[in-house]
């Protein structure tokens, strides 16, 4: 998918949270050489250097790779100069000599405004290419887009059948901002995958309910990452050769009931 800057991003890729040491290093090095060309991680992740050697064993060129990851809310509560040095800190664990995508990971109060400009700083560098948020609400991006002097390219939100954001979706793509679904199964006690009409469109089909899933998400023209696993690399790649009919897809999206995943993943009463 093209982003607004003409840079372009592989609408399906692998998220990398909760993997850890070698296994992060092998899960990333054999999702690349399954076929999949944009990995996501982040600075919270603990993961990155292990990101790093996994792109670097796939023998996978780096320019055909899309890597993102994310600045930590504690490093933005630290200041500009924190924030810089988390930055040089990715660079060198990733050791890919440039970041495809950055992105504030949440909308910190007051600490937004700086970390935005130090980004934007590092673009003019070359050092990374695009920068972006997650976790951004309408009016955390008005805010932010009142001072931006480089346009937000991606905004990552929680995107599941339960959660469907389509008003926040709406509001992006109008702004010409690429919204990445995270979580796209749900997590925690959420059982997405194991609804009766997802279970029944799986068998319709002759696909997984996590396929129906994800070409739910496809066909909203948006970006997905989901978690790393190799045992599902092939069935998770495997979702550009059906289509879901409209009625199908207008019903998973009334399966709504704006139910995050977790609790304290919403942007207006988060911690931080």
């Amino acid at each position: 998918m093209r982003l607004n800057n003409g840079f372009e991003i592989p609408q399906i890729g692998v998220g990398t949270w909760t993997l850890r040491g070698e296994t992060a290093r092998q899960n990333v090095r054999l999702a690349l050489q399954a076929g999949f060309r944009h990995v996501d991680t982040a600075q919270m992740y603990e993961n990155e250097s292990e990101v790093g050697l996994g792109i670097a064993d796939s023998n996978v060129l780096r320019s055909e790779i899309f890597v993102t990851t994310k600045v930590s809310t504690g490093i933005m509560r630290n200041g500009s100069e924190a924030v810089r040095q988390s930055i040089d800190e990715s660079l060198a664990r990733l050791n890919t000599g440039y970041i495809d995508l950055l992105l504030i990971h949440w909308p910190v109060k007051d600490c937004v405004r700086d970390t935005w400009q130090v980004m934007e700083d590092y673009v003019r560098q070359g050092k990374v290419r695009s920068i972006g948020v997650s976790n951004f609400n309408r009016h955390h991006l008005d805010d932010l887009l009142s001072y931006a002097n480089i346009w937000p390219a991606v905004n990552q939100i929680e995107v599941h059948p339960l959660m469907t954001q389509e008003k926040n979706i709406a509001y992006n793509h109008a702004l010409g901002i690429q919204v990445e679904a995270w979580g796209p199964f749900g997590q925690g006690d959420i059982d997405v995958i194991g609804h009766p009409l997802l279970q029944s469109l799986a068998a319709k089909y002759q696909k997984t309910a996590s396929q129906i899933v994800l070409r739910w998400i496809i066909q909203r023209d948006l970006i997905t990452i989901p978690r790393a696993k190799p045992n599902h690399f092939k069935e998770n790649l495997d979702i550009m050769a059906f289509s879901l009919s409209n009625d199908d897809m207008q019903a998973i999206s009334a399966l709504n009931q704006n139910l995050r995943s977790n609790a304290l993943n919403d942007p207006e009463t988060f911690p931080w």
